[in-house]
């Protein structure tokens, strides 16, 4: 496969919607092919503009390394060049740039560089740690600025000189002043997605920070409603925003609000919702109850 440039994947990614698709697991908990592989060419028959193997959204963090491995060059199969495949890094600097070179032999199109866990780092140390990833590896790499890896707006100017290949920094904090000074001084040298739960409540003031595209987790089970969110958006509709907001977004939230984790585990339950078999989170996250799958069945319901 050839490898895309970076600077053309951040062209493709800023140019519409991404996906963060859920991996399946079996009943035991193992990763389920057949099914991830029915999902990535469902996820894939839409348009948007690249597909997040083993994100977030996909557990990645509860993946060994052998099973996101595994999980990446599922994707790139399945996907087989019709949408960008990017790739998990995860943890600390040794593993994150093994990752990062697994990536690239395994086909992706770029990396998602996850923060490192637990340890809380300083923004020098940001800056190597990032750094080294983007040495490891041609792919274009975002940077995931949240939870113990918020960067600074100069950190982020300095990496993005430090790396031709950093090609775009995802928000999961949503602090304006801090996107503001960022886009300031870094501009366009860089991509910004935004990566705030649920990330559509999030996109219509965001854009105005600079942040073009975002991370939809509802694009697993509501694509075309994604889409549509999306345009609206895009096109700076407010009222189609918060009408769609009022209608789904909103009361979705207030299910996914009742316990930690149901960030992930909520979109499981929208593809079983839908018919399409989410099937179970892995601990430590939890399930929704029966109830709350049925809340959650009506309202998708009322949209569809």
């Amino acid at each position: 496969m050839t490898l895309l440039p970076p600077d053309v994947l951040a062209d493709r990614l800023k140019s519409g919607l991404l996906s963060f698709p859920v991996t399946h697991f079996d009943a035991d908990l193992q990763f389920d092919e057949a099914r991830y592989r029915e999902h990535l060419a469902w996820q894939a028959s839409f348009g948007v503009a690249g597909l997040f193997a083993a994100g977030g959204t996909g557990e990645g963090f509860s993946l060994t390394s052998a099973e996101l491995d595994r999980v990446v060059r599922v994707a790139v199969d399945e996907v087989a060049g019709r949408v960008p495949v990017i790739a998990p890094a995860t943890g600390g600097t040794a593993v994150s740039v093994a990752q990062a070179q697994a990536a690239q032999a395994a086909g992706a199109d770029g990396v998602l560089l996850f923060p490192p866990y637990l340890t809380e780092a300083s923004q020098k140390g940001l800056v190597e740690h990032i750094s080294a990833v983007c040495r490891a590896t041609d792919l274009g790499v975002i940077v995931y600025s949240r939870a113990n890896a918020v960067l600074t707006d100069v950190t982020v100017a300095e990496i993005a000189d430090r790396n031709p290949n950093l090609i775009g920094l995802k928000d999961g904090v949503g602090d304006i002043e801090q996107m503001t000074r960022t886009y300031a001084r870094v501009g366009d040298r860089l991509i910004y997605v935004g990566g705030l739960p649920t990330a559509e409540t999030f996109a219509l003031p965001l854009l105005q920070l600079g942040v073009s595209t975002y991370s939809s987790a509802l694009y697993n089970f509501l694509p075309e409603f994604a889409l549509r969110f999306y345009a609206a958006v895009r096109a700076q509709d407010r009222p189609a925003v918060y009408q769609m907001l009022t209608d789904f977004v909103i009361p979705y939230l207030e299910i996914r609000d009742r316990s930690k984790g149901y960030a992930v585990s909520i979109i499981k339950a929208g593809l079983t919702a839908v018919g399409r078999n989410g099937g179970r989170v892995r601990p430590p996250l939890s399930d929704l109850t029966e109830t709350e799958l049925a809340e959650l069945t009506t309202l998708v319901e009322k949209i569809s």
